[in-house]
């Protein structure tokens, strides 16, 4: 069995079978990690808590090799071998001959200043590499199988049981009594939540949702290798914690990078995400999927704690982390009213920039209607063919039935269309005005000669979802509606060839209806 005593002489040089650099020893709730300068070992501990079971050595081999399974989906480089540590407690070998008292995963060890709580602390962690930890996790999560229908996870019952647990655990933990007044706030929504969502978790389910993920994707979890944003450390020791709704999985993410200070990047990953997943039904629940991802971290925050060793300024820090935590997801009961924005101008006016700026400011989702339209299933495969105006109008009746959806669960909505036509328009506008949600619209301009270099720029460049050529743009110049009077009345007017006028116009529409709304920088 691992113990203290193998643990201290695993740290000596010599139990390894290569040369190793300065031996350092991490240690987690479950296990040990021992970096040796380019190899990293990890040794899970011989616990129980109840949703994990480490205390038979059978079992710990056989979660070694279920851990180098898992995390060679994502970060193959990473984990290298199952390893057998040999010889006595007192004398062992890693790698060694013999009868293996002990094993471990043996991966290639990472500046621990890569980590993405690391480089979120250091303000470090860009929008590129956020944009491509969406990307890959998008297509990652696509091409996962769904789970058997006849298995359990996934199912409502599980979901609620999983989410309860958390504050089951909490409340044996050192918390003061406002702590145990606001879990109580926190377990009584969530109670409530999971009942008006129970139907929703049993559609995920049954339309083949419920896929086997990295199940603990948090920012501790993610590492920057050579530019590339690599996800490590999938859970391996309960498969009802990775077998979860994709929705779950990013909820977590968006979860830690707003709690690490990073609000605007978790709204740019959530738009970049669904760009290339389309998957909008799935926000019906990533709220409560959020909360009950905060409350994970809270929990095992306190159960890494260790009365004996703890000193009261580790013991401060400690409930400071984990209040960090819960104080997220209480915020996320307290949602805001939703707003709609809706962009106005030519192809190539820079409306597209304007909407993801705005969307990350907001919180808002980003619908774009160059991407709307390639999902539709009469979508044409000529992209000249997809300005048709039955394509145009169906685009148009879509992006208005998932307005509709986002408005009525909470979110505020971003539309990134051109709305040359009064009737597109109007159709938006009544339906945050029967909703009783605040509108505004942002229209982009720029020179004709600007416009039109701008739409042979992006077709050269062939990155953007827009499929808009010359001729479309010469179609829109001579056929569109102008913003009538009371449309001008909500109407931000930006001339996008100049970065003031841009920031300004930001803004001010962010003004409407808010008047105190603070501008993020």
């Amino acid at each position: 069995m691992a113990d203290r005593r193998l643990i201290e002489a695993l740290c000596q040089p010599e139990a390894y079978p290569v040369p190793v650099g300065p031996i350092r020893l991490l240690e987690t709730h479950i296990s040990w990690v021992i970096l040796t300068g380019r190899q990293a070992y990890k040794i899970k501990k011989p616990v129980d808590f109840g949703f994990l079971d480490f205390t038979r050595l059978a079992d710990r081999l056989y979660f070694c090799q279920e851990e180098l399974r898992l995390n060679r989906r994502l970060a193959d480089t990473l984990y290298l071998d199952c390893v057998a540590i040999t010889g006595s407690p007192d004398c062992p070998r890693m790698e060694g001959e013999g009868v293996a008292i002990e094993y471990a995963v043996k991966m290639r060890q990472f500046d621990d200043g890569c980590l993405f709580d690391t480089l979120a602390r250091n303000g470090q962690l860009s929008l590129a590499v956020v944009e491509r930890l969406a990307d890959r996790l998008a297509i990652f999560h696509r091409n996962l199988p769904p789970a058997d229908p006849g298995v359990d996870y996934g199912s409502p019952a599980l979901i609620r049981a999983a989410a309860l647990d958390n504050f089951r655990v909490l409340a044996d933990s050192d918390l003061e009594p406002a702590d145990r007044a606001t879990l109580a706030v926190l377990s009584d929504w969530t109670q409530t939540t999971w009942q008006q969502l129970a139907d929703f978790f049993l559609a995920r389910k049954q339309h083949g949702y419920i896929r086997e993920c990295h199940g603990d994707l948090h920012l501790g979890n993610l590492v920057l290798l050579e530019g590339e944003p690599v996800p490590f450390d999938a859970v391996e020791f309960n498969p009802a914690f990775r077998w979860v709704d994709p929705l779950s999985e990013l909820a977590f993410l968006l979860m830690d990078l707003a709690v690490h200070g990073l609000a605007s990047h978790a709204v740019h990953c959530l738009n970049r995400y669904l760009g290339m997943s389309g998957d909008m039904a799935g926000l019906q629940g990533l709220v409560f999927y959020q909360v009950y991802r905060a409350m994970i971290r809270a929990k095992i925050i306190q159960l890494g704690r260790d009365p004996a060793r703890e000193t009261p300024a580790q013991r401060i820090h400690r409930l400071a982390r984990y209040r960090g935590y819960v104080a997220y997801a209480l915020t996320l009961t307290q949602p805001a009213a939703p707003r709609l924005f809706l962009t106005h101008g030519f192809s190539g006016s820079g409306k597209s920039t304007l909407a993801v700026r705005l969307a990350d400011q907001t919180g808002a989702i980003l619908l774009r209607s160059d991407v709307e339209r390639k999902r539709l299933p009469a979508c044409l495969p000529s992209p000249a063919a997809r300005y048709h105006p039955d394509v145009i109008r169906q685009t148009y009746c879509r992006l208005l039935e998932l307005t509709r959806d986002l408005l009525t669960w909470g979110f505020s909505v971003v539309v990134d269309a051109t709305f040359l036509a009064r009737l597109e328009r109007q159709q938006q506008q009544q339906l945050a005005e029967a909703l009783g949600v605040d509108w505004v619209i942002f229209s982009c301009s720029a020179p004709p000669e600007r416009l039109r270099q701008r739409v042979c720029e992006r077709k050269q460049a062939g990155r953007d979802a827009s499929d808009a050529t010359l001729a479309v743009l010469e179609w829109q110049m001579h056929n569109h509606d102008p913003l009538t009077g009371d449309e001008r009345d909500r109407t931000v007017s930006i001339d996008t060839t100049t970065p003031t006028t841009l920031e300004a116009g930001l803004k001010n529409g962010l003004k409407y209806g808010q008047p105190d709304i603070q501008y993020a920088n």
